[in-house]
């Protein structure tokens, strides 16, 4: 099976996921699963939390405000958006935006898990609290997990079924879009990220 039917079977069982809580929601508010999207041979692969408002209407995830910032980001290390795979650990939408539930988290991980198998990436960059926990907790590095705000920026050496990977925790783009702060923060970060380009 190639890596486009994988990710293609992956979509269809999301779609038909009703057992999620996030299901009913889905349907009465005409969103869509957010999957993922860009090249299935990436070396890099970012890791996001869960699909905003924007990206349940589109089914593309980081196409809002966050993607925008994300789209800067990437332009600032010369790194081509079709040059990556960007994803979430949910792919439903949460109502209001909430913080993903640690139930709907297992419940999702796992397509997660299969999309990083088809992709192989040797990179993983996780965009927020929630997906750096669980890829240091995936990849056997949680004895690493100190807080976001300590770990960003930092490199950790992890091993895959297919090889040695990174790790880089990132902050969340949404998340540096009203505070400068952390906005000059995400692009001195992205920095790391240009020797694996």
């Amino acid at each position: 099976m190639s890596k486009y039917d994988e990710m293609r079977q992956i979509r269809d069982e999301v779609v038909a996921l009703k057992e999620s809580p996030l299901y009913v929601q889905r349907i009465e508010s005409h969103y869509l699963p957010v999957i993922g999207e860009g090249n299935h041979d990436a070396r890099i692969m970012f890791v996001g939390e869960a699909p905003g408002k924007n990206e349940a209407k589109t089914g593309r995830p980081f196409c809002g405000a966050a993607g925008k910032l994300l789209d800067e980001l990437l332009l600032s290390i010369a790194l081509p958006r079709s040059n990556v795979y960007v994803t979430n650990i949910i792919k439903d939408r949460p109502p209001e935006n909430r913080d993903p539930l640690p139930a709907e988290i297992e419940l999702y991980g796992p397509f997660l898990d299969r999309q990083i198998t088809i992709i192989e990436p040797r990179v993983i960059a996780t965009l927020g609290r929630f997906s750096y926990a669980y890829i240091m907790k995936k990849f056997d590095v949680a004895l690493f997990l100190d807080p976001i705000s300590a770990a960003h920026g930092k490199i950790f050496d992890a091993e895959a079924s297919y090889g040695a990977i990174k790790i880089i925790p990132l902050y969340h783009p949404a998340a540096a879009i009203y505070n400068q702060h952390l906005k000059a923060t995400l692009f001195k970060d992205f920095e790391v990220l240009r020797q694996f380009v």
